[in-house]
């Protein structure tokens, strides 16, 4: 004899014995089983429910977060072009004795308003200390 493993029973006459069993089964185990049945297939209902609110709300704030990015970069760019227009406008007007103002115009001297995560106090005494002490040529 092979035996099959099977999610169910594999000969009719199992089957019978089974049905007689949930028959003999008292009836408040068998009211027990289907108020389980209906509680845990509502859970399911309000789950699949939840889930596809959370998704539209997911699908709502990454359209807005993708709509505010948008907006960021253009002003980005617009303002990046802005500064390369008065960038080359100033590139025109070149005078002698006037780099060092050209050059203080670039750089923040400020050290509590720069965003740099890098430690650039260094070079600002250096720019600092040349501009007053120039080089001799």
């Amino acid at each position: 004899l092979l035996l099959k493993e099977s999610n169910g029973p594999t000969d009719c006459y199992a089957a019978i014995s089974q049905v007689d069993r949930l028959q003999s089964e008292p009836e408040s185990i068998r009211k027990w089983r289907e108020e389980q049945k209906e509680r845990l297939e509502q859970l399911d209902a309000n789950s699949r429910k939840q889930e596809a609110e959370w998704k539209e709300k997911a699908i709502k704030e990454l359209e807005e977060w993708y709509a505010r990015q948008d907006e960021k970069l253009q002003k980005t760019k617009a303002s990046n072009r802005a500064a390369e227009e008065a960038f080359v406008n100033d590139a025109e007007d070149v005078f002698p004795g006037t780099e060092w103002e050209r050059v203080a115009q670039l750089c923040d001297f400020n050290p509590k308003a720069s965003k740099q995560a890098k430690d650039v106090s260094r070079m600002r005494s250096v720019l600092i200390s040349l501009k007053q002490a120039p080089l001799v040529r």
